[in-house]
């Protein structure tokens, strides 16, 4: 069964810890793609490139399948795992957590980094808000100049968010639609068609 929503972070946050002189600073930011995820990770290294580390882990998608994890030079599923952990331990997706590290000239083991990566982004998602956010769908259809009052009675009855909109001779809307009505606008729209409204899904 498809999701029909996620919870995710409202705005990026920043959380810290640390642990025998190392300090590990956690950045938590709201994303949506691969492109934004990359683009944060650069501002980062950017901004703190005399740090020994830049671990992160990430998750897209309703279904919570497309993530990553990194460990950056530690240990093998010392840090990446830890922070991916706090992901899921919160139920979030959209997510993308990054954790640098300053070390202290001090080792910390495998344990000790596990557990000083998983409260670095634990520490940052207390600060969060997470909230709920449905599940969307673009639809687009073309129709009629006539067919104008129907076609807004479907985005006030469906509560659509008009995305492009054109009116000429042949008039065309795009919109989305949350995805748990999705089935039922398309159900409306089939029924518009037989009673004679000249609608199109494009």
């Amino acid at each position: 069964m498809p999701a029909f929503s996620y919870r995710t972070i409202q705005k990026p946050v920043k959380g810290s810890y640390k642990e025998k002189g190392s300090k590990f600073l956690a950045f938590a930011f709201p994303v949506a793609s691969e492109v934004e995820i990359k683009e944060n990770l650069e501002a980062l290294r950017k901004e703190y490139f005399d740090a020994r580390h830049h671990c992160f882990s990430w998750m897209l998608g309703p279904e919570k399948k497309h993530f990553r994890v990194s460990d950056d030079g530690e240990p093998n599923h010392s840090a990446g795992d830890p922070i991916l952990g706090q992901i899921r331990s919160n139920d979030l997706t959209n997510v993308l957590i990054v954790v640098v590290r300053y070390f202290g000239g001090v080792k910390l083991g495998v344990g000790g980094l596990i557990s000083a990566y998983k409260s670095a982004a634990e520490d940052a998602l207390k600060n969060a808000l997470i909230i709920e956010e449905e599940v969307k769908e673009k639809i687009s259809i073309t129709y009629d100049y006539v067919s104008t009052p129907e076609v807004m009675r479907l985005v006030k009855d469906f509560d659509l968010s008009i995305l492009d909109q054109s009116f000429n001779e042949a008039c065309s809307i795009t919109f989305e639609v949350a995805l748990k009505n999705k089935e039922d606008l398309l159900e409306k729209i089939t029924l518009l068609q037989v009673t004679g409204t000249n609608l199109t899904l494009m």
